[in-house]
């Protein structure tokens, strides 16, 4: 953790992106005349500040389209000298970033699928050793934050100065809303751990479908994320990959005109007062809150020396139903979310069992 620690100390420092970032471009290059058609329309935008487009495709099952491989990056390399974009392509291996080195690719990311693998994570570090080149990263699929702080590690150690990350979701099970499931406690701690470092959102893995990438995105620049990357094809319905959710550069523009960008701070003492002055109250209400969680645990304790007199069980699930389904009922008259209320009782009746085992092995 200590490579990751230095880099959160350089929160103060001005983030080496000019935000908001804005990277858009086909799912799949797929031909000279589509790459480069795509580019001009983004460019048009006056929107976009990078063009993106997968040369190379890990795919879950074989026999899907792979990517076209190298023989796309002279395509990219054409587009950007026809609209003057930078480019960025996602490498898995130590050869791909050694051919999109060749290439003069501006930026380079990791995607999901690599940072869940350490050994891959390796080879990309290795391959980029003494070369200086902004590098983003994806969360890994899992929902694991140690995978993805150790690939901002591996590429940090290997001295690429500009690192960024991509919050694009994650596979869950049970999730039928999105394709990856936001998760945005993972991406809100990911960004706690490292102000430093920018991070953007890619709403196009998260919905799998265009008719939800507005709010995904829009709450992704209200929690301050420092921008986007969305897929956009010429002909979306037809693309060779993950046509759902890639929307034409036209619908990109009104994406982006429709969100209402949020500034991370202003500069007005009044405001700041008023501020100060609500937080001031959410911290003495968290202290109370503390206050009596601590009383409840010891209540908890009380309870544990009875069960273990009578040599009674410490989860007593019939006990543990009636708290949750009275917590539920009175949290919901009080604006509170179903959701938010089984997971806060949930932590707490773990942490009450952590009291009660102490209790049966003292």
């Amino acid at each position: 953790m200590e490579l990751t620690s230095t880099l959160s100390q350089n929160s103060t420092e001005e983030k080496w992106i000019k935000t908001p970032l804005i990277i858009s471009g086909p799912c799949s290059a797929e031909t000279e005349a589509q790459v480069v058609e795509t580019a001009t329309k983004l460019s048009q935008t006056g929107k976009v500040n990078m063009l993106r487009a997968g040369i190379w495709k890990p795919r879950t099952r074989p026999g899907s389209f792979e990517g076209i491989g190298a023989k796309g990056l002279p395509w990219l390399q054409k587009a950007k000298q026809l609209t003057g974009l930078p480019t960025t392509v996602e490498v898995a291996t130590g050869k791909q970033v050694y051919d999109a080195l060749h290439f003069d690719v501006d930026m380079l990311w990791i995607g999901a699928r690599t940072t869940v693998n350490p050994f891959s994570v390796q080879e990309v570090a290795d391959a980029l050793r003494g070369v200086d080149i902004p590098v983003l990263i994806k969360n890994p699929i899992n929902p694991d934050l140690e995978l993805w702080t150790g690939a901002v590690e591996r590429i940090a150690k290997a001295g690429i100065k500009n690192i960024g990350l991509i919050h694009r979701g994650f596979s869950s099970y049970g999730n039928t809303e999105y394709r990856n499931a936001p998760m945005w406690h993972l991406a809100i701690e990911m960004k706690r751990r490292n102000p430093g470092l920018p991070i953007i959102n890619d709403p196009s893995h998260i919905c799998g479908r265009r008719d939800i990438l507005f709010e995904v995105a829009q709450q992704a620049i209200d929690l301050g994320f420092d921008g986007l990357m969305i897929e956009s094809h010429i002909d979306p319905d037809n693309a060779w990959s993950d046509a759902s959710q890639q929307i034409t550069p036209e619908q990109l523009l009104l994406l982006l005109n429709e969100i209402i960008w949020r500034k991370e701070d202003i500069a007005s003492e009044e405001y700041h007062a008023a501020l100060e002055k609500l937080r001031q109250q959410i911290n003495h209400l968290d202290d109370e809150l503390m206050f009596i969680l601590s009383q409840r645990m010891k209540i908890a304790e009380r309870i544990a020396e009875y069960k273990k007199e009578n040599d009674i069980t410490i989860l007593q699930t019939k006990r543990w139903n009636e708290i949750l389904d009275r917590a539920c009922k009175k949290g919901e008259k009080l604006g509170l979310s179903k959701d938010f209320i089984t997971k806060y009782l949930d932590a707490v009746h773990l942490e009450s069992i952590n009291h009660q085992t102490k209790i049966f092995n003292a």
